[in-house]
């Protein structure tokens, strides 16, 4: 072994993969490409060991195996919640994004990051995100998905009407 191959102890940079990530929001129906704004982002699990340490963070990260009841009191002082998608078959983070709109009231962004595909952006939108982290299709692709549907089935997140509730008015109004 010469001097060149010893191995070291040291602290090399991890180059994060969100760094090529594109981020997009929703803004009147459309995916418009979103400067990305350093964030002070803090995970669930260190905002609560310390939350004092962690003041100055503007955007919590929350994992999809996480109960948003134990969650609810700490919602309000974030201005962007970060949920995880690690699988694009793992839906549970749908679930969370319902749950901060309808029910905890959360008017803030709600960003989805992970493995978010153009097919999913539809429901998410639905579902009440309305940030997204990925690094599929551009702005103009991702919000062509916004619009391969015409009509809702069921209420949602985010308000629109469904089906079945417009026919019940255009017959009361005929």
């Amino acid at each position: 072994m010469n001097v060149f191959s010893t191995p070291i102890a040291v602290s090399a940079p991890n180059p994060s993969r969100r760094l090529c990530m594109k981020l997009l929001k929703l803004s009147r129906g459309r995916l418009l490409p979103a400067l990305e704004e350093p964030l002070a982002e803090v995970s669930l699990d260190a905002w609560r060991d310390n939350p004092q340490e962690h003041a100055e963070a503007t955007a919590l990260t929350i994992s999809n195996d996480t109960s948003l009841a134990d969650v609810k009191c700490d919602l309000h002082g974030f201005s962007v919640i970060i949920l995880d998608f690690p699988a694009f078959k793992d839906g549970r983070a749908y679930s969370q994004a319902r749950l901060l709109r309808e029910r905890y009231g959360y008017t803030g962004e709600i960003r989805a990051r992970g493995d978010v595909l153009r097919d999913q952006i539809f429901f998410m939108a639905r579902c009440g995100f309305n940030g997204f982290e990925f690094s599929g299709p551009n702005a103009d692709e991702a919000s062509a998905a916004l619009e391969e549907f015409s009509f809702a089935y069921q209420p949602a997140a985010d308000d629109a009407s469904p089906i079945w509730r417009k026919r019940l008015d255009r017959a009361a109004a005929a």
